[in-house]
C-alpha cells in the first residue's frame, strides 16, 4: 500500500497551472501560487514507510506534525522581524515563512510508533509498519 499525498490547493485550478502544470512544462501547481512548499520523498521498506522533507535553514522547534485520523500533516510558520536604526532614518524587514503538507495514511502504520528527526535541513518521518502488515519471508513447509 502507499501513501497517499492530499490535495493542498483549494480545489480550483487556475489558468496558470493549467498552462503550465503538464508533460511538457513540468511544472508543480505551488508555483503558480507563488507559494513555497518543501520537497518530499516518500520511500518504503518492508518494515517503515519513511517521508523525508527539504527543509534547509529551519529548526526542530519550527515544525508542527500533527495526526488526525489517519492524516499526517507536516507545517511551519516562521515570523522573523528585525529594526535597525541607521543615520537619520529607521528599517524595518519582516520575514514569514509557512506551509503545510498532509498525507492520508496506510492502515499498516503503526501510528503509535512515528518518529521524526531534522537533521542536516532534511525533516524525516518514520512511519513502522505494524507488525501484521510486514511481509514475511519464505518458509519451507516440511511434510511429515
Amino acid at each position: 500500500m502507499k501513501l497517499i499525498k492530499r490535495n493542498d490547493d483549494w480545489g480550483l485550478p487556475t489558468l496558470w497551472e493549467d498552462l503550465f502544470n503538464n508533460d511538457l512544462f513540468n511544472f508543480p501547481s505551488f508555483v503558480a501560487r507563488g507559494m513555497t512548499i518543501p520537497a518530499v520523498n516518500i520511500s518504503e521498506t518492508a518494515d517503515d514507510y519513511t517521508v523525508e522533507m527539504a527543509a534547509p535553514g529551519m529548526k526542530k522547534n519550527d515544525f508542527n506534525i500533527n495526526l488526525d485520523h489517519n492524516v499526517l500533516t507536516i507545517s511551519s510558520e516562521k515570523k522573523q522581524e528585525k529594526e535597525e536604526k541607521e543615520k537619520n532614518f529607521t528599517k524595518k524587514e519582516f520575514s514569514y515563512q509557512s506551509f503545510e503538507r498532509s498525507f492520508t495514511l496506510p492502515e499498516t502504520v503503526d501510528q503509535e510508533k512515528i518518529a521524526a528527526k531534522y537533521t542536516d535541513g532534511v525533516l524525516k518521518v518514520v512511519l513502522p509498519k505494524k507488525e501484521e502488515a510486514k511481509v514475511k519471508p519464505a518458509k519451507l513447509i516440511k511434510v511429515a
